[in-house]
């Protein structure tokens, strides 16, 4: 017996020594979530925890932004957790709500719901209780939203500026070949609007003033404003119902379109304006089965789009797109990692972000700036 007790405590002192020589396992985020659970980055356990929240991992700019955004946060040592909310509102507000109880230092939204400010109002003040800062980011979110708490800032463009320059571009760009481009000879150029989504700001700005402005070019040097096809439409334009600002919402809308308008009828839509290139991309896949848009040398309809993504390089490069309004990605990521870096180091979210930014007066907003992008562009 006592040979039995002296075994038996032998293999006890055995086992409590292998557990508390054990190698501890890795803690931090930094992988991707696509449900809201969490992917741990191997020898991440110290430092700044940052949660970024996706809209929608299927958005093409999105992605250029998490991809150069993912390397920043790497190189500068935070630990970053990627959500996808997948285009759900609840979802992603959930998957917030789960990263403040893991014990998150920083909050980046890229906010889904855009048409009424309480979504983003409801994680502002989640973050606020919480006494952690929160950096908005890409989709508009209301000045009173960010006025709400002193730790929160949004990174964006300035909305109507991307249909500004589209709008001067189509309107210069008509002028140059308008006789080439009215297809049915009746003086005027006939057009369709893609729009991405009801009620957001980026959305609503591009559709207007690309359409208004370039009309004011247009008549400005005599000629008539631009027509929409179709003269029955109560709307000027044809929208993603999935708010995804789709190459399928598009395609099929503007194969729709090609069965009914065509040169033969002498009612060809003569341009194709866009919100997004993936739209842009849509509509000319559809152009392109009906023979049109294959390339330099044919016969093509214009189509303008909005981010200069590296697939409408292409096709811009190619002759088979005529223009986009080029969007930061490297440059949205780099702004809204400098805010991270301040809350890494210690510092108020905004420290020195006006002297390398442009920031709104009265309100913590800063402004990538866009940049038109063409065959010309390098």
């Amino acid at each position: 017996m006592k040979k039995l007790a002296l075994l038996l405590a032998s293999v006890l002192l055995l086992t409590m020594f292998a557990s508390c020589t054990s190698t501890p396992a890795s803690s931090g985020g930094g992988g991707d979530s696509t449900q809201g659970s969490q992917t741990d980055q191997p020898g991440k356990t110290e430092g700044l925890r940052a949660d970024v929240f996706y809209y929608d991992y299927s958005d093409v700019y999105i992605s250029t932004v998490r991809n150069e955004m993912d390397t920043m946060l790497d190189d500068m040592g935070i630990q970053r957790n990627n959500w996808d909310a997948a285009g759900s509102q609840p979802s992603q507000s959930d998957q917030v709500n789960t990263a403040i109880t893991a014990g998150s230092d920083l909050l980046i939204v890229n906010i889904v719901e855009t048409s009424s400010p309480d979504a983003a109002q409801g994680i502002c003040d989640a973050a606020k209780n919480a006494n952690i800062p929160i950096i908005f980011f890409n989709r508009e979110v209301d000045d009173s939203v960010v006025n709400s708490y002193d730790k929160c800032a949004f990174v964006g463009t300035n909305a109507p500026d991307a249909g500004h320059m589209q709008g001067e571009m189509i309107g210069e760009y008509l002028l140059a070949n308008y006789d080439a481009l009215d297809l049915n000879g009746d003086g005027s150029i006939s057009y369709v609007m893609f729009k991405g989504q009801e009620g957001n700001a980026e959305a609503e700005a591009r559709t207007q003033f690309a359409v208004e402005d370039a009309n004011k070019l247009l008549t400005k040097d005599g000629k008539p404003e631009l027509v929409y096809y179709d003269d029955k439409a109560s709307t000027k334009y044809l929208v993603d119902q999935n708010g995804k600002w789709s190459a399928g919402a598009a395609n099929d809308y503007m194969n729709t379109i090609l069965s009914a308008y065509s040169e033969a009828n002498k009612n060809m839509v003569e341009l194709v304006i866009a919100n997004n290139d993936e739209m842009a991309k849509g509509a000319i896949s559809a152009l392109q089965g009906a023979g049109y848009n294959n390339g330099k040398g044919s016969k093509t309809i214009p189509v303008f789009g909005v981010d200069a993504t590296a697939d409408a390089r292409t096709l811009i490069s190619e002759g088979k797109m005529t223009a986009s309004i080029m969007q930061d990605a490297a440059g949205m990521a780099k702004t809204i990692t400098t805010l991270a870096g301040n809350v890494k180091d210690g510092k108020d979210l905004m420290d020195g972000a006006a002297d390398q930014f442009t920031v709104d007066d009265g309100v913590d907003k800063i402004r990538v700036p866009y940049q038109k992008y063409d065959s010309s562009s390098k």
